[in-house]
């Protein structure tokens, strides 16, 4: 606050100097009198200004300032000129009656703006009286608003801060330009503070605002290196959870706009806490964050104990050993989905003293998540669940979470999946966590029994979470390795959901499995046939990524390309390829026929093959110049003729 008012020392100087010039004017005295006055009014509203500096709004009122000490030097030099005596000097003195008239109203504009300034610094006291258009913002409107909100936020009560925060909301929420302004005019550091100190109602109107304002990476960048992460973190682990959905919804925006700021988040602890609040109800609560490649005692280690008599292993990394022992299927012999919460709770049974514990196809349920901005409706009845364990997570707050109501619970639920979902985009190391956590566990108990929301998002944390498994092979063979029943009961999951055949959440069901591809054993026989399935009359977009999905079991980059191929025919998916290579749209024509090229080097002796007349439908592809010439199909399609040729007889049809 010194440094303004040292900043006010030079216009108050210029005031004075003016009313002195003015006083020895020795033309024009009534036009420089009326300057005067004015002057005069204007450095009392300026010395008010000097007195208030420690509350006042520093943004506006540096620029009022600014343009104050700007139209006092105007003034002082025309008031200057009027000194001048004598004939001669007089006569060369040439000033033009309008300049007064232009200086007047600059000093009326400059005071009208010190006044609001005045009044909006002590905006508590105004009972909603309406403060006006200050005229520095008569070009912009809504920078006046801006401000005033603002200036609230610093000076109001609990009650006007969470109104502002509000106000906030609707501005940002309607334009992205708005946004940008109230970052600029400063309005993060006390949106934070509200986020931080205010109340209930307070804290969820900043948040909200907070993740309206990030819309671009370096908006997002700003947020951050304004302290969000920190006050995130606390409302995670100690605030209410009506406020704690907002605030993970507010992460999930800032983190898909901007993904470089998903390190910042899970230093801050913010993964860990939100991974708390699915495994809430979920799964049986543990003493701490389970890390199963550093903890005997994680959450893997625990679910494995309860199937270390099992045998018939259906999942193994393709990457590796085909010696690794067979496991039963968690579920049992009959495979039904719907066991789950059993095995979940035999599984979790073994507990020990201190242990630990961008998608464009797919569209995610917009109703109150991706509108969540607007006003999300929440509950207030409070439902006791005296049943519940007083169980502890190390470093959470879980006091009072066993009575909010069931829509708030589903809220919380649905916006933590949404969050992880946008923290593990790409992120390895995000990835690894949520893997070495309870978070695969709670996703699979999520997709059986969620509110559809919940699904969803949880289903689109799954598909990310495998497509950077997929990358990256430490985080495939620890994640999704043979002896992890979490894994497996995600794919079981994922598996009931295709072959339902009718979900909504089919689409990022078949990317996860694909993306799985390289993790299932050879004798793994019930993954192709739903997929194969999806290939017949089915939506474009579906059967594209059935094709796509199927792809990557056939590819020769996957080690048992060979034992998948097999299954693909066997399904029934020659036939199916072959419509689809003739018939079929371009965004499905080309992962076709890929794919019937892969089936084909991989087994190019199939009967079926020769029934289908594949190696006619690849000559026929060759003559068509927009699937030749394609870059991934050019050498593919020709290495498949080659060993069709080899191995059949060549029919010799017109076509």
């Amino acid at each position: 606050m010194a440094d303004l008012v040292k900043e006010l020392a030079r216009p108050i100087q210029l005031a004075d100097m003016i009313t002195k010039a003015a006083d020895e004017a020795q033309s024009f005295k009534q036009d420089c009198q009326e300057l005067k006055a004015k002057t005069e009014k204007l450095a009392g509203s300026l010395r008010q200004v000097a007195r208030a500096s420690n509350v006042l709004y520093q943004r506006p009122t540096r620029r009022i300032v600014d343009d104050t000490e700007q139209v006092l030097d105007k003034a002082l030099a025309l008031v200057t000129k009027c000194r001048a005596s004598g004939f001669m000097k007089k006569i060369f003195t040439i000033i033009p009656a309008a300049a007064f008239r232009k200086t007047s109203m600059q000093l009326e504009n400059s005071i009208g703006d010190v006044s609001w300034l005045l009044r909006v610094s002590a905006s508590a006291d105004q009972d909603d009286e309406y403060l006006g258009l200050p005229p520095i913002a008569a070009n912009e409107p809504i920078l006046c608003l801006i401000w005033e909100q603002i200036a609230l936020l610093y000076t109001g009560s609990m009650e006007e801060k969470a109104d502002a925060a509000a106000s906030l909301v609707s501005l940002a929420r309607d334009n992205d330009r708005y946004g940008k302004l109230i970052i600029e005019e400063g309005g993060v550091p006390p949106l934070l503070k509200l986020a931080k100190e205010g109340g209930m109602e307070g804290q969820e109107g900043a948040a909200r605002a907070i993740g309206l304002l990030g819309r671009d990476p370096e908006s997002v960048e700003q947020i951050v290196n304004a302290g969000v992460c920190s006050v995130f973190t606390k409302i995670l682990k100690e605030g209410h959870m009506k406020v704690q959905s907002v605030v993970a919804w507010a992460v999930s925006e800032l983190a898909a706009n901007h993904p470089k700021c998903q390190d910042h988040f899970a230093q801050n602890n913010i993964v860990r806490f939100l991974v708390s609040h699915l495994a809430f109800e979920t799964v049986q609560e543990h003493s701490k964050y389970a890390i199963a490649s550093k903890q005997p005692n994680s959450i893997h280690s625990i679910v494995m104990t309860s199937n270390s008599q099992n045998s018939n292993n259906p999942m193994a990394s393709s990457d590796g050993d085909e010696s690794t022992p067979r496991m039963h299927h968690p579920l049992g012999s009959s495979q039904n989905p719907r066991q789950m919460q059993n095995v979940i709770s035999n599984a979790m049974s073994t507990k020990t003293p201190g242990g630990s514990s961008n998608n464009n196809n797919f569209k995610p349920p917009t109703q109150n998540h991706q509108n969540y901005a607007n006003n999300p409706q929440h509950h207030g009845k409070q439902v006791h669940h005296p049943h519940h364990p007083n169980v502890s997570l190390a470093g959470t707050s879980i006091k009072g979470r066993e009575c909010e109501d069931p829509a708030t619970k589903a809220e919380m639920k649905a916006m933590a999946a949404r969050a992880l979902w946008q923290l593990a985009k790409g992120n390895v190391t995000i990835c690894l966590n949520l893997t070495e956590s309870r978070a695969l566990l709670c996703f699979a108990v999520l997709l059986e029994k969620g509110e559809f929301d919940v699904q969803s998002y949880s289903l689109m944390a799954l598909m990310e979470i495998t497509a950077v498994a997929e990358q990256n092979a430490d985080l495939r063979r620890s994640a999704f390795k043979p002896t992890s029943p979490a894994a497996k009961a995600v794919v079981d999951q994922l598996i009931y959901i295709i072959e339902k055949d009718d979900s909504d959440l089919l689409i990022p069901c078949v990317k996860a499995i694909g993306n799985l591809a390289r993790t299932f054993r050879a004798t793994e026989t019930r993954i192709i046939g739903p997929l194969v399935k999806l290939l017949d009359e089915r939506e474009t977009e579906i059967s594209m990524e059935a094709t796509i999905a199927l792809n990557k079991f056939a590819t020769t980059e996957n080690f048992l390309c060979d034992n998948h191929s097999k299954a693909i025919i066997n399904a029934g998916g020659t036939k199916h390829l072959v419509q689809l290579v003739y018939f079929g749209e371009q965004m499905v024509q080309i992962p076709a026929l890929i794919l019937l090229c892969y089936v084909s080097i991989n087994v190019p002796d199939s009967e079926t093959l020769a029934q289908e007349e594949a190696l006619i439908v690849l000559e026929w592809s060759l003559k068509q110049s927009h699937l030749a010439n394609e870059p991934t199909i050019d050498s593919l399609l020709s290495e498949a003729k080659s060993r069709l040729e080899l191995y059949q007889s060549r029919v010799s049809k017109g076509y």
